[in-house]
């Protein structure tokens, strides 16, 4: 396998565990989660270092057979260390004041910090895995480490949501289980594939070898079981508990990007289906099904809730379709979707965060018991704001601009039903969503209910997220276009 070798691999891999290792050794809440944000600072540092490698055209970058960043792998780094170095950066504040109120005890605060560096790590694991089992594996980890904190706020409904997502998922895991064994299978009798038979960059290059009718179905296995941790309809059903029962911050790593994972490992299918004769367009005529259901359900169940966390859990169905069917559009549609990945992981962050800061000083998530936060909570009631109106496709924020493409590149392929469907879908979760949206951040504040003195990690979180959704929103620099375009050749199986 030809590639650029680096050690900077394997200590990405490294950063993570040795953090989880610290803050167990660590005596006080503060200096835990400073641990996790110092982690955090070196993950982005080297990821930035790959991205360097990458440009100067040192691509693809390997860690011996098993460990490959190429640009796909490497915009998901990049959009992981971003989310996870907000979500980290607010869990300080966070922590530290449910420490103080009782809620939690320091002994809490210690299994967040390793769960929360397993999950790193898993999805690591995930992103540099050029072995499709070892991918599989990776995901299967997100599961047992991140079940755990749902429930760090032992209540009857945490526990509920954590034992429905672990068999919701575990469940998808074993579907994605087989569809790997049978996308194995498919390469069988390919000559060589036994030595390899599961290793991504051999069947990208024997695609056309594969078993046709063998790789349809492993990859309708695949769809199910990825799509089921992705939250696509009808495998959603344990995001909008898991999501509204987890911390703030556990919350804004799911939506942020752990759901994520689940389409980043259909990508790397979807790139190998290019290669399998006829298996182009069928694959991604199943992505655009369940991407318009998604964007349907997801719209219709955004109008009808009430808690805050919920509202964003539906919100990140919905958007998680508009992803799966720019993929299932093909051509420009993928470039939208893989920036449309980047935009909405940055504006969810922004939206759980500000939602978990908004619900613990009012000791609710009802959107009727939140009103007028932009007077009462000036930051965070702006963080809410900008969130919600970028998540519901308002100019120039950059989530309009990938909407904008979408539909686009639906038009320009004749799928007026689909794009019929998907403006229907994104038009009633706007007005749905404006309507909740509006009294909290502009209808009268709650008596008595007022922020004190904002922590600086609060301007560092608002202000940095904003900035990227309003800046992407305007322009397009030149080497993140270029990563986009290069990571979408890989998943729409340019040789």
């Amino acid at each position: 396998m030809t590639g650029t070798p680096s050690l900077l691999i394997p200590v990405l891999l490294a950063v993570p565990v040795m953090a989880g290792v610290l803050s167990m050794l660590a005596r006080r809440a503060g200096v835990i989660l400073g641990i996790l944000a110092g982690g955090t600072c070196v993950i982005a540092g080297i990821v930035f270092s790959l991205f360097l490698m990458w440009s100067s055209g040192q691509a693809p970058i390997v860690s011996g057979m098993w460990f490959r960043v190429d640009a796909l792998s490497l915009l998901h780094l990049g959009i992981l260390s971003g989310v996870v170095m907000m979500a980290t950066v607010f869990s300080r504040g966070h922590f530290v004041r449910e420490l103080e109120s009782g809620a939690i005890t320091l002994r809490d605060i210690r299994k967040f910090a390793l769960l929360w560096s397993g999950a790193v790590l898993s999805m690591i694991v995930i992103l540099v895995s050029n072995n499709l089992g070892l991918m599989w594996v990776g995901l299967e980890s997100t599961t047992v480490t991140t079940a755990f904190l749902v429930s760090l706020h032992r209540t009857p409904h945490s526990l509920e949501a954590t034992w429905k997502y672990i068999i919701v998922c575990s469940v998808g895991i074993a579907l994605a289980f087989m569809g790997t064994l049978l996308m194995g299978a498919a390469a069988s009798r390919v000559p060589g594939g036994e030595l390899q038979p599961l290793m991504w960059t051999r069947l990208v290059e024997v695609a056309g070898l594969l078993d046709p009718s063998l790789a349809r179905i492993a990859f309708i296995f695949l769809l199910v079981g990825y799509g089921t941790k992705a939250g696509l309809v009808p495998m959603h059903t344990w995001l909008p508990d898991a999501h509204s029962q987890a911390p703030a911050p556990v919350s804004a790593l799911f939506s942020g990007f752990m759901i994520n994972t689940g389409l980043y490992c259909i990508m790397r299918y979807q790139a190998i289906m290019a290669g399998v004769p006829g298996g182009a367009e069928w694959s991604r005529g199943l992505l655009a099904a369940f991407g318009i259901v998604s964007i349907l359900v997801g719209a219709i169940f955004i109008i009808f809730q009430s808690n805050l966390k919920r509202f964003l859990a539906y919100c990140s169905i919905e958007h998680m379709g508009i992803i799966a069917l720019g993929l299932g559009l093909g051509g420009s549609g993928i470039f939208a979707a893989l920036f449309h990945s980047l935009n909405h992981s940055t504006a969810k962050t922004l939206a759980f965060c500000s939602a978990g800061r908004l619900g613990q000083a009012h000791g609710i998530h009802d959107m009727a018991e939140i009103r007028g936060t932009l007077r009462s909570f000036p930051v965070w009631g702006a963080g809410l704001w900008i969130s919600l109106l970028a998540l519901f496709g308002v100019a120039p924020l950059s989530i309009f601009f990938t909407e904008f493409l979408v539909a686009r590149r639906a038009m320009e392929a004749g799928r007026f039903l689909v794009l019929t469907a998907m403006l229907a879908g994104v038009g009633l979760a706007f007005i749905g969503g404006m309507r909740k949206a509006i009294p909290m951040a502009m209808g009268s504040p709650v008596d008595g209910v007022r922020e004190g003195k904002t922590r600086t990690g609060a301007y560092v979180v608002v202000g940095f997220s904003s900035a990227i959704l309003l800046v992407l929103g305007l322009y397009l620099p030149g080497p993140l276009t270029g990563l986009i375009s290069a990571a979408a050749a890989i998943v729409e199986g340019v040789r």
